[in-house]
């Protein structure tokens, strides 16, 4: 029992870092620098030589996926590459991955976990029964990987959305009421920082720029992060937008309002701290602490009982 443990775990460990590499290993080089660094070796090029200097994840990774992408999209229903366009979409990826791609690295990922799994199983000796489970196991488990990644992305994409809102918005107050318009306030706010908002108001005043209206450019970029606080705030300036109601006042509102929710996290967050530390301080600090004050008594006393 102790080996099928550890080749289980063996398992796990193996699948998740060759699933790890095959979604983080993504390094892109455009064909013009291909070659502008073998025209200055001053030998001629040949397409194998261009080839080859390609990264191992465009020669190899890709047009795996690619054709693990056309074998997968054959048997996904509808509805699950609409739900994966949507997770993709609020993870902030979905223009580096398209739902057939992200199928077909689930499917890769499955494979590489369950030939990883036959190779360990067949090495311990197990009974046929533990054999055959050990196979589905690690075929479910690295099919079922890369999602698992998408929902941390997607966790810490909101997250950092959540922290930098209140920040955003004191800027964005402060823009439109020094006389900007709300569109240029966006793009200067998106310009003086590099995170996920920034990166989704430059995307929204992209989007008006070429003749989307604001309204439905706003709750674009409310559902491509799923976040309250957002959703909140573009159904506020949306609503002002058509009622024609002051727009500074609508953006000194929101901006104490997240302000001030950002204090209630930050309360909520210190009250359950003491919780969190209970499991800590009773198995890993006390037990230290009880064997260095009676770990002495109880050695003199054993010694007078032995006298």
């Amino acid at each position: 029992m102790p080996t099928a443990v550890i080749g289980v775990a063996a398992v796990i460990i193996i699948g998740v870092v060759a699933v790890m590499v095959l979604l983080n290993t993504r390094e892109t080089q455009s064909i013009e620098d291909r070659l502008n660094e073998l025209a200055a070796l001053g030998e001629p090029v040949t397409l194998e030589q261009l080839e080859l200097s390609q990264p191992f994840y465009e020669r190899v990774i890709a047009p795996m996926i690619e054709r693990l992408s056309e074998m997968s999209q054959r048997f996904t229903p509808q509805q699950v590459v609409e739900e994966s366009r949507r997770q993709l979409r609020l993870a902030g990826i979905a223009h580096q991955l398209s739902p057939a791609q992200f199928s077909g690295i689930r499917l890769g990922a499955g494979l590489v976990v369950g030939v990883l799994a036959v190779v360990i199983v067949l090495s311990l000796s197990l009974p046929a029964w533990q054999e055959i489970g050990g196979v589905i196991f690690g075929l479910i488990f690295g099919y079922y990987v890369p999602n698992i990644w998408l929902g941390t992305k997607i966790s810490q994409r909101q997250n950092e959305v959540i922290k930098a809102l209140p920040d955003a918005l004191d800027l964005l107050t402060i823009c439109v009421e020094a006389g900007l318009g709300f569109d240029a306030a966006m793009a200067k706010v998106a310009d003086k920082w590099d995170n996920e908002l920034s990166l989704a108001f430059m995307r929204t005043v992209q989007e008006m720029q070429l003749g989307k209206t604001r309204r439905e450019a706003l709750r674009d970029m409310a559902m491509s992060m799923d976040v309250g606080d957002v959703t909140s705030f573009v159904a506020a300036i949306v609503q002002a937008d058509q009622l024609g109601v002051s727009m500074a006042k609508v953006m000194r509102i929101q901006s104490d309002t997240m302000r001030m929710k950002r204090r209630q996290r930050a309360e909520e967050k210190a009250n359950q701290a003491p919780v969190k530390m209970m499991i800590p301080l009773v198995f890993l600090i006390f037990p230290p602490i009880f064997i260095v004050l009676l770990g002495p008594a109880v050695i003199k006393f054993k010694n007078m009982d032995s006298s």
